[in-house]
């Protein structure tokens, strides 16, 4: 049973009139999170640029799949007029992201930090920006962003991702204290090392390579582990706001200090 399920505060359940846009959600956490909202009576607007997994995710779930590229305006503004037909949503939660690359920076190659950088930071801002008038006619919006650990504190062969996931942390930060005064909850939720299907391929781009960054450790989180983790913090009573949640497995204390078990 996951958390969401498990802990899903009372009133959070399948007569709720709850609804979330969830950016990322064709894999991984965004999936994972599509998932935990819906079983627990949310109505939920599933986004990502793959047609055919949304479609598939939302024949499993129930969530109206969106097909849009959160980096372009035309087809952020599509998903802000389809969302107010039906009805608008009350929480936006930013999962799209991802990294690419793990050279040091003097090996640094452009196109993979423009990527990451359009992705995480521009991406997140452009959806926000465009979802935050009707959050706030909401009165009780909630805005969620994804970041990760690695926007906590810089290692080596991450600067890219580093400097992506530092911008939208501290975009998170600003945006609290920017929209206080309309009632909108700014939570961000940040995972340490997390086996997904994808974020490891797609950054390093090689099966083996990726195998190898979660080698020996005992017990990484999973996507479901983070999802809910998101479920429950956006579910909780609309004045308890969890500003920063860090979110690791056991055997990671810390970016630089992992503990693999010998096989």
């Amino acid at each position: 049973m996951t958390l969401a399920a498990h802990n899903t505060p009372s009133g959070q359940n399948a007569e709720n009139n709850r609804t979330a846009v969830v950016t990322g959600a064709s894999t991984g956490i965004g999936e994972a999170t599509v998932k935990a909202l819906v079983a627990a009576g949310w109505k939920v607007f599933a986004v990502a640029r793959r047609a055919d997994r949304l479609d598939a995710l939302g024949a499993e779930t129930g969530a109206v799949p969106f097909p849009a590229d959160i980096t372009d305006d035309d087809d952020v503004s599509a998903l802000l007029a389809a969302v107010t037909k039906a009805g608008g949503a009350d929480t936006l939660i930013n999962i799209a992201g991802g990294a690419r690359g793990a050279d040091t920076i003097a090996n640094a190659d452009t196109e993979d930090w423009d990527w990451m950088y359009q992705v995480n930071v521009l991406g997140t801002m452009k959806i926000t920006r465009a979802f935050l008038p009707m959050l706030r006619d909401n009165g009780e919006g909630t805005v969620l962003n994804l970041t990760s650990t690695a926007g906590l504190s810089a290692y080596e062969g991450g600067a890219g991702y580093n400097a992506a996931k530092f911008a939208q942390h501290a975009m998170t930060n600003a945006l609290r204290l920017e929209e206080v005064g309309n009632n909108i909850r700014v939570i961000e939720v940040a995972p340490g090392l997390v086996q997904t299907e994808e974020f490891a391929l797609n950054r390093l781009g090689d099966k083996d390579a990726a195998a190898k960054v979660y080698a020996g450790v005992e017990k990484p989180l999973t996507a479901d582990d983070v999802a809910g983790v998101v479920a429950y913090s956006v579910s909780l009573p609309h004045h308890i706001n969890l500003d920063q949640i860090v979110i690791r497995p056991v055997a990671q204390a810390a970016n630089h200090k992992l503990i693999r078990k010998e096989g």
